[in-house]
């Protein structure tokens, strides 16, 4: 029976030669992801049910990533309990402050997570796995369940599949399409889908896209319900996914007869570069419509824009300059690795010299704006995951969403600019 590729990726870890949407299995998750600020609540639910040993210790990884720098006690006070737990329940991967970065970011760069396999994951951004071609789960506080029995229930989930022709004008990059992406898929969008609990699968001209701006595109649509995003892996995304992978993997691909409860269409090629007005990720107008915005904060990370392309993308409009006086520019690059790479590519001298705070590998000012938040009435630009009201602390502040290359000019020039007047992306 044709399956798409979601379909096959359940029925591998279900013991099924074949699925349907709507059909419930109990899957055999790869592995269990949980981030710093949920093994409290996990550990105090199993806790309270008697529960001290979990059922597959070695598969759970828990990920600092929302709280790396501690704003206060309380915050040190969780951290100190997460380190707890994790020697008390033995999980296989415990990634501190200071190791790993971004749970939605470093397993794909350093061959934890690759094509074909299937996750758990408490946080909803576990959408960012179809990027390498894989399927996060997200359970939100329901994930002590999986970490006490290793499992639990999945109703297989409907598949849009979304055929993307033409190819990307220079200066428009994942971020600006998963923009115009949620807009069709909002409620009263012009696709007419309702995304809850739909995976996108994407097919058509995707080639052009290496791992950060599939993962830019995987980023947006989470943010209007969609449950799950899938690219079937390019020869270059299976090329590092060979290179850096820690176990043996099975890619999967999607039957060309397959089911699928809508086939829509889009061509990136009319699509100039995006920002996101105040209020959320579909509210997207060309970024001339808001161009001259005065800005007063900005930052460039984020699980939709923290791979090092990112941030090779934000030093073009960086490099040589200063960011205007007035404006604050955080960076937090997605992982580690990138961290490392910017030291020894000079990335970090052009951050740094442009006047930019860095900040360590994770979520950074995107945790509801916990470090670096704005001030009441402010307006930043910012590569954030979304951009819902009070996500940088004060109700009104003004909350801009564009890609890494928006942000940085911005930045520079101290209100919205299309990138495109300070970056020559011919060259």
């Amino acid at each position: 029976m044709p399956m798409t590729a979601v379909e096959k990726v359940l029925a591998a870890r279900s013991g099924r030669s074949e699925l349907r949407a709507g059909e419930v299995v109990e899957p055999r998750p790869d592995f269990i992801m949980i981030h710093d600020g949920v093994v409290l609540s996990a550990k105090r639910e199993l806790d309270q049910l008697g529960i001290d040993r979990l059922a597959h210790p070695e598969r759970v990884m828990i990920v600092t990533d929302h709280e790396v720098i501690y704003p206060n006690p309380r915050s040190a006070e969780r951290g100190a309990l997460n380190r707890r737990a994790a020697k008390q329940w033995g999980v296989g991967r415990f990634y501190d402050v200071g190791q790993g970065g971004h749970g939605h970011i470093f397993p794909m760069e350093s061959g934890l997570l690759l094509p074909g396999m299937f996750y758990f994951d408490n946080d909803r951004h576990s959408t960012n796995a179809g990027a390498i071609g894989a399927f996060g789960f997200r359970m939100g506080s329901e994930i002590s369940r999986v970490l006490a029995t290793g499992t639990n229930w999945v109703m297989v989930p409907k598949t849009v599949k979304l055929t993307l022709s033409g190819r990307a004008r220079p200066g428009v990059f994942g971020r600006d399409i998963g923009f115009v992406i949620a807009k069709h898929l909002r409620e009263g969008g012009s696709w007419g889908i309702d995304p809850d609990y739909r995976v996108l699968e994407f097919a058509g001209a995707l080639d052009q896209f290496d791992l950060a701006q599939r993962t830019a595109l995987c980023s947006s649509p989470t943010e209007v319900r969609a449950y799950g995003v899938f690219f079937p892996p390019s020869a270059a995304i299976l090329a590092h996914a060979t290179r850096v992978a820690q176990q043996p993997y099975t890619p999967v691909f999607p039957d060309e007869a397959a089911h699928y409860e809508a086939r829509v269409a889009l061509d990136i090629s009319q699509i100039e570069p995006q920002v996101a007005l105040p209020g959320g990720v579909h509210r997207a107008v060309d970024v001339s419509e808001v161009a001259g915005t005065k800005v007063d904060h900005a930052f460039i990370g984020s699980c939709g824009s923290g791979h090092y392309e990112d941030l090779q993308l934000a030093a073009r409009a960086l490099a040589g300059k200063r960011i205007a006086p007035g404006v604050r520019l955080m960076i937090a690059p997605g992982s580690e690795r990138s961290t490392h790479r910017m030291l020894d590519d000079g990335l970090m001298k052009v951050f740094i010299e442009a006047g930019a705070v860095m900040l360590p590998a994770g979520c950074g000012v995107c945790n509801d704006g916990v470090i670096g938040p704005a001030d009441s009435g402010e307006v930043s630009i910012s590569t954030f995951a979304g951009n819902n009201t009070g996500r940088l602390g004060p109700k009104d502040a003004k909350l801009f969403l564009g890609n890494p290359a928006t942000v940085a000019a911005s930045a520079v020039a101290g209100m919205i600019v299309d990138a495109r007047t300070v970056i020559d992306f011919l060259q």
